[in-house]
């Protein structure tokens, strides 16, 4: 069937008069968006179903989400039979969340599932924590994270709080498609809907303080700046730092409301140093030890400390995990707490150096594919014999403690301003509580390249791009030989030197390649799962001894990301 043809199926009367107009239009006016709206059906990623808002199968719309919603309620009333079935639903501050949440409770309710619907914006990992608390059989969460404005999303999480993994998302998906437009049910029960809002934010920010705070040193004297970006966590994480101790804390006023459009933005990406710009300025006036940000739902932070030159600067992702990360299990050991039955969580995208930090407190480190649902499904199969206590992946994205079983900003921030306060109150700063680290396990440095490629077209050259990695892989990366390949496709591991192929079978297909080089290097090459892009992960270490080395050796490891970029032909 032609893109054409599939777009006229939208002019029939299952849909709405908008609809099929805004459909006659993009076919009258031959506009280009034509193909993109309508080539394929969107696709359950890493982080759910995730995609441009308008008319079409490739787009998120009430009938894309109505579908994905008729699939699962359906799933759910074969899952659970004779229960009562309740779902809890949140929604983050983009333009349509509030009415797409509205519409996916109708679905559910149209189909006879109770739900819990918050009545204004929550942080996707208050809606996580909310599926346990409140004993749900699943949660449903319309976000599109940190993309940009014209995105929305979908995020489904099952009954221990975590995100879909197989096989229910497999089975979930079938139900999906299977699903015709007209089967859908959209006259929703309004007397199944239980509406939720403060008084669930309390029971969340007091399971925050209690699994993520160890000591109370120093809170008053930390000078805090934080911002939402527009984003959700305005509702919880100044009350969550008050009720914690803290006294200083300074709020981007301008980016605590809430908006869709994050108009003093170009991206709501904590990632990105632009996107906390606003609070940097305001660290340089009222002197802030750290300045703290979170994207539109929630779930992820960015940190920046002063370092040795007593300026702001942003930490990535590994740098803030392996901070937090040393932290918790120093607390756990002081504390009697290590029997040798624990684990820490992390990716294959992330750095190694939470292989060194298990192995020095004695604790199992477990790796999985990229995204939090993937920690969630090892605590799920751990319960009752190893005990989970943190988990992060180089995005941003930290969880402390399984009461939330994804990443969760609030927890995270909390435990990150604690460990600023307690490095403040003993004379240094959290900058060099990281290199303290470093010295002890070993200095590593990581670089993200992302090549960004829209469309159909986009799409290809991606495949292509991924097609030629596995075909032709590099056989020297910064001047060392590459010694193994891992193929998560293929699920194999060939050592270079041996001419010796492994199966990996402990983590499920999935199309990444990951090249080690005989001096430790690491690169990682992946398509995203919720955008359009190829993303390189580049790692490089090196043996540290003294903090006066620290600048020097940090020159020397972006010298060497520099050079893998070249290696790749990625400039």
């Amino acid at each position: 069937m032609t893109t054409l043809e599939k777009a006229k199926l939208w002019l029939h009367e299952t849909f709405d008069k908008e609809t099929r107009d805004a459909v006659q239009l993009l076919i009258d006016s031959n506009s280009p968006d034509l193909e993109d709206s309508f080539y394929r059906e969107l696709e359950f990623g890493t982080g759910g179903m995730r995609g441009i808002m308008g008319v079409g199968t490739n787009r998120l719309n009430k009938y894309t989400l109505g579908q994905a919603t008729q699939g699962l309620a359906n799933y759910m009333l074969q899952q659970f039979k004779g229960e009562e079935i309740k779902v809890a639903i949140a929604y983050d501050v983009r333009n349509n969340s509030k009415e797409f949440g509205k519409l996916v409770a109708d679905v559910l309710t149209a189909n006879g599932i109770k739900v819990l619907l918050f009545k204004d914006h929550r942080p996707t990992p208050e809606l996580s924590f909310t599926v346990r608390d409140k004993k749900c059989n699943g949660g449903i969460v319309l976000t599109a994270s940190h993309n940009p404005p014209e995105y929305n999303g979908y995020k489904v999480y099952w009954n221990d709080g975590a995100q879909i993994v197989p096989p229910n998302d497999e089975a979930i998906i079938k139900e999906v498609y299977s699903v015709k437009f007209d089967e859908i049910k959209f006259n929703g029960n309004d007397e199944l809907i239980e509406w939720i809002g403060e008084e669930q934010d309390d029971v969340y920010i007091d399971a925050c303080i209690e699994n993520s705070t160890y000591q109370n040193v120093g809170k008053e004297n930390l000078n805090i700046v934080f911002t939402s970006i527009h984003g959700t966590t305005y509702t919880t994480i100044p009350k969550a730092l008050e009720k914690a101790g803290f006294k200083k804390i300074d709020l981007v006023k301008e980016q605590m409301i809430p908006s869709g459009n994050f108009p003093t933005v170009d991206s709501p990406n904590p990632e990105e140093p632009a996107a906390l710009e606003m609070a940097l300025d305001l660290a340089r006036i009222t002197n802030a030890d750290i300045v703290i940000g979170t994207d539109p739902d929630g779930d992820r932070l960015g940190i920046a400390v002063r370092n040795l030159e007593g300026e702001m600067q942003l930490l990535n992702g590994n740098q803030t995990n392996t901070i937090l990360t040393y932290y918790i299990l120093n607390e756990w050991r002081k504390q009697g707490r290590i029997t040798g039955k624990e684990f820490i969580g992390s990716t294959i995208v992330t750095s190694d150096i939470f292989y060194d930090i298990a192995q020095k407190f004695g604790v199992e480190c477990k790796v999985g594919l990229t995204g939090f649902k993937w920690i969630g499904k090892m605590i799920r199969e751990a319960e009752g014999t190893q005990k989970f206590v943190c988990g992060g992946e180089e995005s941003f994205g930290f969880m402390t403690g399984d009461f939330v079983r994804d990443k969760d900003s609030c927890g995270s921030i909390l435990l990150a301003c604690e460990i600023a306060a307690w490095c403040k109150a003993n004379g240094k700063t959290m900058y060099q509580y990281m290199i303290e680290i470093y010295k002890d396990l070993g200095m590593y440095y990581e670089g993200l390249i992302n090549i960004v490629r829209k469309g159909r077209e986009g799409a290809e050259e991606i495949q292509s791009m991924m097609k030629n990695f596995r075909e032709n892989p590099p056989k020297e990366l910064a001047g060392s030989p590459v010694e193994e390949i891992k193929d998560f496709k293929e699920q194999t591991s060939f050592t270079v030197s041996t001419n010796e192929k492994k199966v990996m079978a402990d983590i499920p297909k999935s199309n990444v390649l990951i090249y080690y080089t005989q001096d430790g290097t690491k690169v990682c090459v992946r398509p995203s799962g919720t955008e359009p892009k190829i993303k390189f992960y580049v790692s490089v270490k090196d043996a540290i001894t003294s903090e006066a080395d620290f600048k020097d050796k940090l020159k020397s490891l972006e010298a060497k990301i520099g050079a893998v970029k070249t290696d790749l032909k990625l400039d």
